[in-house]
């Protein structure tokens, strides 16, 4: 087995490697950063540019910085600040576009809670890594505008989108149908506050990260009986989909954690550690030998997407190694090295840098899909390997 110093050492290896890909394919010499670019480092200047890619990428770069001290990471960190707050910030009705065109128009107008979320993280990180107060000022500003036009003060949590000028919509892209809230969205709200709280710890910002943890995951979105979460629900939380999701429950189990930890509640902080230990083992049922969980799994039809996800991946690497820190079992140590092991053999591109997708049930890499798209981000492997070599360098 890997030892854990020969694991910090490769992590961080190829925490600077993905970085040198990003800063190298990704921005665009016009204006901001590609919306798309194929397998072979090819941009497309044409296409679209996303919020959660650009605000994925404004996180990275401004964790980079923090760990780099690099003056190439604090210019990019720079850059994708400046493109979010020139380009994606509504002027008129505040909140960020869901996507805006090639030449930086607005394309995607209405407001997703997903996108909001995602440009309060990178917000939020941009401020904690240069103290530049106009990312404070951004940051405040949106979460204002969030919980002022979409938080539920009836029923708790977050409504999933408006139209661009936050009145109701039926047009719910990363929910079901006309579901109107969702465990990946309030996944995505809960980690920007939770990290607007640390550089921002105002008394309504840790209302709601604390409301967010106990009252959303751990009474409605969290199966009590099984610790997976339910993924979509009516307004008034009812859960309306069998579906289990073993990337976002491992993910969730650390994500969570790190929640309590920085709110600072010893009672809370140990309830989340027994919830955390029972959602990482509650995903060993998707484990497959090789080392990958399973991407999705409907247990009323049997239906399974056997695909290797290159973030469900990342984040098992991380959410296994909290598991072994906070119990000291080896095995969730084991399962976090083969998940290392499975991503250096199957999914890095050793040729042209960055990982692949996703790999078949066979590990078959998707050697023709784009490396950089709306959803193809830096975000999930550069933040898992950073997680990794942070907890193993602090013991």
């Amino acid at each position: 087995m890997l030892s854990l110093p020969a694991f910090r050492q490769e992590v961080r290896h190829e925490f600077d490697r993905i970085l040198q890909y990003w800063q190298t394919y990704s921005p665009d010499r016009q204006d901001g950063f590609y919306g798309r670019v194929d397998v072979r480092n090819q941009p497309d200047p044409s296409a679209s540019r996303s919020m959660v890619l650009i605000a994925r990428i404004l996180w990275t770069f401004s964790l980079a910085y923090e760990v780099t001290r690099n003056p190439v990471h604090r210019k990019l960190a720079d850059r994708a600040f400046a493109y979010l707050r020139s380009r994606f910030v509504d002027p008129k009705y505040g909140g960020v576009y869901w996507s805006v065109r090639a030449d930086g128009f607005p394309e995607v107008t209405k407001k997703q809670l997903y996108a909001q979320g995602f440009a309060l993280y990178g917000l939020s990180e941009y401020y904690r890594t240069t103290k530049q107060p106009e990312g404070l000022a951004e940051a405040q500003k949106l979460f204002r505008v969030m919980v002022d036009k979409a938080y539920d003060s009836k029923n708790g949590g977050f409504i999933e989108a408006f139209n661009q000028d936050w009145s109701d919509t039926d047009d719910y892209i990363l929910s079901k149908g006309p579901l109107r809230k969702s465990m990946n969205t309030h996944l995505h709200l809960i980690e920007p506050i939770t990290n607007l709280y640390r550089v921002w710890p105002d008394a309504e910002v840790k209302k709601h990260t604390k409301a967010l943890l106990e009252e959303v995951f751990m009474e409605h979105i969290i199966d009590p009986e099984t610790a997976r979460m339910r993924l979509f629900f009516t307004e008034d939380w009812q859960a309306r989909s069998p579906e289990i999701s073993y990337g976002h429950d491992i993910e969730a189990s650390w994500l969570l954690y790190e929640t309590a930890e920085i709110l600072d509640d010893k009672p809370l902080l140990q309830k989340t550690k027994d919830l955390s230990l029972r959602m990482a083992t509650a995903t060993l049922e998707g484990l497959n030998p090789d080392g990958a969980l399973t991407y999705e799994y409907n247990p009323e039809t049997g239906h399974k997407n056997e695909e290797r996800s290159w973030w469900v991946l990342s984040e098992q690497m991380v959410g296994y190694f909290n598991a072994y820190q906070l119990s000291g079992k080896q095995h969730f140590l084991e399962k976090s090295l083969k998940s290392w092991e499975f991503i250096q053999k199957y999914l890095l591109d050793k040729e042209r840098g960055e990982w692949y997708l996703r790999t078949d049930a066979a590990h078959h890499a998707s050697i023709d899909a784009d490396k950089i798209t709306a959803w193809k981000c830096p975000y999930h492997n550069a933040r898992a390997c950073f997680e990794i070599e942070r907890r193993i360098g602090r013991g």
